[in-house]
């Protein structure tokens, strides 16, 4: 995941912090000067790690997001980042380390502002990306150490810690494959395996399409950008799902859990970045998902 095949090689990595208690920071990013700051030890610290780091071309957003908003499509969080790193003066000069944080007023550009929506999560990430020097070197090396040995060395964790003005449990830097195994693990553990495979296609291959028909899960399908759940009405769940079932109040009871899990799974693809559509399915079947039948709003 260090490139997308239709862009230059860069690395993409984040800042993780893990807030002490879930309480969120005072800020919603650095200021300039500590955003600078803060970029230069990160800079420090992956060269400690990988030295042609110091070759590269660095740019931090110190703002911190949910983890969810650096996992979407496309990768738009680290897509901005690098829009910010090319538009910034210098480029002649060399490897620039930049740090992009808020201004005199502690005010963010829309671009850099989190979702509040998703606001008051334990972990919260700062996007940074590498371009440039021996890249290839670069992303290997980080790729396999990062995850073991990604610990911020204790002046750039105090610098975050006081910038943000937030209670730290621990800080550590990630590629933007390790999150994503974090997240997978996050899910798996909540026993949302179905949900993953859904979202694991939309970011690794969103070109591509994967059919979820594992009764009792939600039937759904990930296809041309989007996630498509079959919306049943109780007769076809219970056949579907339950068909030797024949108390109406534990069928009552599934149906309504069903309903929740749907919902569920919307919630959280859509956190992602990923659009979710109800389809209509009368029968219960996948086909139902392949076409562009009336679909059902709130």
């Amino acid at each position: 995941m260090s490139q997308a095949s239709n862009s230059p090689a860069v690395f993409r990595g984040v800042i993780a912090i893990e807030l002490r208690d879930g309480s969120p920071p005072e800020r919603a990013a650095l200021p300039a000067a500590s955003a600078g700051e803060v970029a230069a030890l990160l800079g420090r610290d992956l060269a400690k790690l990988a030295p042609d780091v110091a070759d590269c071309e660095l740019a931090l957003l110190a703002a911190h997001f949910d983890p969810a908003e650096a996992l979407r499509p496309a990768w738009p969080l680290h897509r901005h980042v690098q829009e910010l790193l090319q538009r910034a003066p210098g480029q002649a000069q060399g490897a620039r380390v930049i740090g992009f944080g808020a201004d005199a007023q502690g005010a963010l550009p829309v671009p850099m502002q989190a979702d509040a929506a998703l606001a008051g999560g334990g972990l919260r990430v700062l996007p940074f990306v590498l371009r440039g020097g021996a890249f290839d070197s670069v992303a290997e090396q980080l790729e396999s150490k990062l995850f073991d040995c990604g610990m911020a060395q204790a002046d750039a964790a105090l610098a975050l810690q006081e910038g943000l003005g937030a209670r730290i449990e621990h800080i550590r830097y990630l590629s933007l494959h390790d999150l994503l195994a974090m997240m997978a693990m996050q899910y798996q553990n909540a026993g949302l395996e179905g949900m993953w495979t859904l979202l694991e296609t939309a970011l690794l291959e969103p070109a591509g399409e994967w059919l979820l028909d594992a009764p009792p899960e939600p039937l759904a399908r990930y296809a041309d950008g989007e996630v498509r759940i079959a919306l049943l009405d109780p007769a076809t769940w219970q056949t579907r799902n339950a068909p030797q079932q024949d108390d109406a109040a534990k069928l009552e009871r599934g149906f309504t859990l069903f309903q929740m899990r749907c919902r569920q799974y919307a919630a959280v693809l859509e956190a992602h970045g990923v659009p979710v559509q109800y389809v209509h399915c009368a029968d219960g079947q996948p086909h139902c998902l392949h076409f562009p039948l009336q679909r059902w709003r709130d």
